[in-house]
């Protein structure tokens, strides 16, 4: 039995379940790292400690340093690269989660949606990055590289559905 939501009460749930969602995937990716033979703490790891200039930022980074500049007319500092890059990454995730809640909250939710929704919000990242020339297109990767990226969004959809199911049933 779930509870009828609200539609503030969808986009709530939603954001909420998209952090858990992020927290999975993040978890997942950090794993990858540290069997490769990664060394940081995931700490330092999650919030990309040391990452004080933009040539080595991520994507997320480089997406919110031009919304920022395009918005504010003025450069943003290099050392704002680590904050910008652990905005955009959750902000983004939530943004995506926020519509979810927003979908699966107007029927009864079910985990599987999250099969569909994670490789939605995979597509979503390269149709995005890549006329933004931050990635190539996706049929430039290998399919390795590609199936490690789309898992990870698999989990960050199947937690993320999973969580926004727990939220609205009733206790």
């Amino acid at each position: 039995m779930t509870r009828s939501l609200s539609p503030l009460g969808a986009v709530v749930s939603g954001v909420i379940a998209g952090a858990v969602g992020i927290a999975v995937m993040d978890l997942v990716l950090f794993s990858r790292y540290k069997r490769g033979g990664g060394t940081s703490g995931f700490s330092d790891w999650e919030t990309s400690a040391g990452l004080n200039a933009w040539k080595n930022a991520p994507a997320p980074a480089h997406v919110g340093k031009r919304m920022v500049e395009g918005l504010l007319k003025r450069e943003l500092p290099p050392e704002r690269a680590r904050l910008t890059s652990n905005v955009m990454h959750w902000s983004y995730g939530s943004a995506w989660a926020a519509l979810f809640g927003i979908v699966a909250g107007s029927r009864v939710p079910r985990v599987r949606y999250g099969l569909l929704f994670g490789p939605l919000v995979w597509a979503a990242g390269y149709a995005m990055l890549a006329p933004m020339k931050l990635y190539k297109p996706m049929w430039e990767y290998d399919a390795k590289t590609l199936y490690k990226d789309l898992s990870a969004h698999i989990a960050y959809g199947v937690a993320t559905a999973a969580t926004f199911k727990a939220l609205v049933r009733r206790g």
